[in-house]
This record gives C-alpha cells, sequence and structure tokens, in this order.
C-alpha cells in the first residue's frame, strides 16, 4: 500500500501532535512543516523541511494530504488553498469559524474530488467507541438524553510546560470557548445517535476578567431522533474541575443508562445493575511530559489511519466535513440564541 505523504500547517501543541502521529504510522510519512515561531525546531525534531512559506508547502508535489492546525480563523482559508494545490485536508476542530466558511471548504472539496475531514479524534478514545457500539446495538433502548459536562481549568493547561502563545483563546476572531471545546461533545452526540441537531437554546457569559469573549456556555439542544441534551461548557474555573467531571456524558436510554467518561470508566445500568464496561487507560494530556506517550496518541493514530482509508476510498469513522459543519452550527446558534434571547432553529427533519 502506498504511504499518504503529509505536510503539517502549525507548530504549536496540536501540531506536534499530529506529526507524533503520522510519524508512528507506516502507511504515512511526514514531509514538512510550516507555521508558527516553533515550525523550524519541530521540522528539526521529526528529520523533515522546514517550508518558511506556505505556498510553498502546499505546492509541493511530494505531499498528498494537509493537516491543519493553525488558530481558528486561519483553517477557511489555509483549508481552501490546499484543495486548490489538490491536497487532501484534515483541519483540527472546529472546521472553521463560520457556518458559511464551512459550506466553502464543503463545496470545494466536493469538487475538486478531494477528502475534508475534521479533528474529532474523541470518536477513537477507548470507552467512546464502545459507547457507540453500545447505543447503535440498543443496548439501552432508544436515546431519550444527555447530560454532557465540559468544565476547564485553563490554569492546569497553562502551567503544562506546553509553551506557545495562547492570545488565540481570547481572540474574538477564533469566536470563543464554546466552539473550541463543545463541537467534540456535539460530534459525540451525533455519532452515537444517528441524529442531527434540530433546535438549541443557551446562556453564554464571560465571567473571567479581562477576556473578551464567550468563556462558559449552559445550552439546550434537540436531535432530530427526539434525544435531548444539556451542555456545560466553560473554561473559567477558578481551581481544578470536578472530580470525573473534565468531560462525562450521562446517556439516558428507554431501557438502560450509560456513564461515559472518556478518560475513566464507561458503565452501564439495567435491570442487572451499574457494571463497567470499559476502561481509558490515563491519557496524561495535562503536561508536555507526557502527552505523547501511547496512551494519547492512540486516538490520534487511529484517526489518521482513518483519514488515510477515507483518502483511499475505504470504510473510515473519521469525522467528515460535514461532521464538522454540524459541530460550527451548533456552537454559533448557542452563542446567538444568547444574544437573541430567543431558541435557534437548525432545520433538518424530524
Amino acid at each position: 500500500m502506498n504511504k499518504i505523504r503529509f505536510g503539517i500547517l502549525g507548530s504549536g501543541f496540536m501540531g506536534r501532535t499530529h506529526a507524533e502521529a503520522v510519524r508512528r504510522l507506516p502507511n504515512a510519512e511526514l514531509v514538512a512543516i510550516h507555521g508558527g515561531t516553533r515550525a523550524p525546531a519541530l521540522a528539526d525534531r521529526y528529520g523533515v523541511a522546514f517550508e518558511a512559506d506556505k505556498a510553498a508547502l502546499l505546492q509541493r508535489a511530494d505531499i498528498d494530504a494537509v493537516i491543519v492546525t493553525t488558530p481558528h480563523h486561519l483553517h477557511a482559508d489555509e483549508t481552501l488553498a490546499a484543495l486548490a494545490q489538490g491536497k487532501h485536508v484534515l483541519v483540527e476542530k472546529p472546521l472553521a469559524t463560520s457556518a458559511a466558511d464551512c459550506e466553502r471548504m464543503l463545496g470545494f472539496a466536493r469538487q475538486r474530488q478531494l477528502t475534508l475531514a475534521v479533528g474529532y479524534q474523541q470518536r477513537f478514545r477507548i470507552n467512546n467507541r464502545k459507547a457507540h457500539e453500545l447505543i447503535r446495538a440498543g443496548a439501552i433502548g432508544r436515546v431519550l438524553a444527555v447530560q454532557v459536562s465540559m468544565p476547564m481549568y485553563a490554569g492546569a493547561i497553562k502551567a503544562g510546560g506546553f509553551g506557545g502563545n495562547w492570545a488565540w483563546w481570547n481572540d474574538p476572531a477564533s469566536v470563543g470557548h464554546l466552539i473550541n471545546s463543545s463541537p467534540h461533545a456535539i460530534d459525540l452526540v451525533r455519532w452515537f445517535t444517528g441524529g442531527e441537531v434540530l433546535t438549541v437554546s443557551a446562556f453564554s457569559r464571560t465571567f473571567l476578567p479581562d477576556v473578551p469573549v464567550e468563556d462558559t456556555t449552559m445550552g439546550l439542544l434537540e436531535f432530530s431522533t427526539g434525544t435531548i441534551c444539556s451542555l456545560f461548557s466553560s473554561r473559567a474555573l477558578p481551581a481544578p474541575s470536578f472530580p470525573g467531571e473534565d468531560f462525562r456524558f450521562r446517556i439516558t436510554g428507554s431501557t438502560g443508562l450509560l456513564d461515559l467518561d472518556p478518560y475513566g470508566e464507561l458503565r452501564q445500568s439495567d435491570e442487572k445493575g451499574w457494571r463497567t464496561v470499559s476502561q481509558q487507560p490515563p491519557v496524561k494530556h495535562e503536561g508536555a511530559d507526557t502527552a505523547f506517550a501511547d496512551v494519547r496518541m492512540q486516538a490520534y493514530c487511529d484517526q489518521t489511519t482513518a483519514f488515510i482509508a477515507a483518502i483511499q476510498g475505504r470504510p473510515s469513522d473519521v469525522g467528515t466535513g460535514a461532521d464538522g459543519l454540524a459541530g460550527v452550527a451548533a456552537c454559533l446558534a448557542m452563542i446567538e440564541s444568547s444574544k437573541a434571547r430567543a431558541w435557534i432553529h437548525l432545520g433538518g427533519k424530524k
């Protein structure tokens, strides 16, 4: 099987993550890196070319696919430029910062007959895959309600030794925290249930001092399957998060329950009572010394493998461009709902 040859745009935490994932795969080869002050050192670390000019990387004939890991507001233009050069593209979430940009990216990828994917690596975590398997097999009946908790203590990440410039976090061009955190949650509920977001309502707030963008949202979502969902997303925590609540799904089905911690245990309850059905080994993503170890990298390696499968026309669970659009549209609708103090309808069929 021919190797897929990769270029990476962006040299921060996620640029290094994807470089490491490509390096580990026998059917992938990292060729060049561009973007950010750390790009020369990252290229040197992986023994690949550093391209000072973005266009030069995108024009390289020895690159088949590009991974975009730059700040959110750059995703659309960089993806369109890569597609224009005939490259398949995997974009870190969010796919873009507007639904219109997402639509442009999808349309151009279709026109050029290229694969456009989004970085929903949570699909490849052990517990999430098991939850998907159980739900699709009818193990808890019809999914009635989902409670999602995503409280984040930003201090732990900033103290983790990753370095870099965190200014993008507060840049209005990147919209806010919700669009950074919650596409993963929305995608998982869609992936678990097969439903689309129909209606949202939300309260968004900025609680942190000197922050010009949303940092906390409480939202409600209605899905086409009839599932209703509550979502708490925040990076305004003053201390480390509630134990086990960094990313938690409590899923109520018509015949059973799932308690899903993507970084801990997946537990199931029915007439037999509670039992653990799957366990994710500690991911250790909070520090630079551990974030690139095998356990955390498993999901990114599996995601890159799935992206390659999609490029080659084989079955794949990689998040598609359409999946990326769905996450962006739902997040922006929640922010719009808060501003308008109204329900926002995204359309679709019940």
